[in-house]
C-alpha cells in the first residue's frame, strides 16, 4: 500500500499565503478537475479517538476541507487563492483550527463517489495553484507499529489466518461382553 503523507493546516495553509493571486484548482484523478465554479461550502475540525485493534488508543485532529460543485457553471475561473484565505479567515473567527490537524479535501459530484482526499503535490502551472488530490486508504495502526492485533480469549490474533484444525478419529472403547446394558441389572 502506498502510504501518502499527510500534510497538516499549518503546512496547507502556508502554501496557500505563498500564492495569493493564483488561481486555486484541485485535481481529483488523473485529467480530472473539479470544476472552475466549485464552491468552499465549509471547512470542518474532526477530533478523533479511536482504539485499535492492538487495543491502543488512538486519538488525532482531521481539517475538513469541503468543495462542492453547483449544477449550473457560474464562473469559468476557478476562485484565487486569497478568496481561499478568506474563508478560511472566517472559519478561524469562529472555530481556532488546530494547526497540526491532518488536512483533507471532501469532494463527490455525479461523476466521482464523495470521499475524503489527501491534498499532494502544489504544483504552479501558469496562472493556476494546482492540488493534486492522493486517496486516502485503510490501514492497520497495530501492523504499522510492528505489533499485531489483538488476541481473543485463546490468545488467538485477530489478523492472522486461523491454524488448521486437526482431524480426531472417534474410536468405541466398549468391549460388548463387559458393558452394561439398560434393564441389565448391572448398574
Amino acid at each position: 500500500m502506498n502510504k501518502v503523507d499527510s500534510l497538516n493546516w499549518s503546512q496547507f495553509k502556508e502554501e496557500l499565503v505563498k500564492n495569493p493571486d493564483l488561481n486555486l484548482q484541485f485535481q481529483y484523478a488523473e485529467s480530472k478537475w473539479v470544476d472552475a465554479s466549485y464552491h468552499i461550502t465549509e471547512i470542518k475540525q474532526a477530533p478523533i479517538v479511536s482504539v485499535d485493534c492492538g487495543g491502543v488508543m488512538n486519538s488525532w485532529t482531521e481539517i475538513i476541507v469541503q468543495l462542492w460543485e453547483p449544477e449550473n457553471e457560474q464562473q469559468e475561473r476557478s476562485m484565487k487563492v486569497s478568496k481561499a484565505l478568506s474563508i478560511v479567515a472566517i472559519v478561524e473567527k469562529s472555530l481556532p483550527l488546530n494547526p497540526l490537524g491532518t488536512v483533507k479535501i471532501e469532494f463527490g459530484n455525479s461523476d466521482f463517489d464523495t470521499r475524503q482526499m489527501f491534498p499532494g503535490e502544489f504544483i504552479i502551472d501558469g496562472d493556476n495553484l494546482i492540488v493534486d488530490l492522493s486517496p486516502d486508504a485503510v490501514q492497520c495502526k497495530a501492523i504499522t507499529r510492528g505489533g499485531s492485533c489483538g488476541t481473543n480469549d485463546k490468545g488467538e490474533e485477530c489478523c492472522t489466518p486461523a491454524p488448521a484444525k486437526q482431524k480426531v478419529e472417534l474410536k468405541n472403547l466398549a468391549v460388548a461382553a463387559q458393558s452394561c446394558a439398560p434393564g441389565s441389572g448391572c448398574c
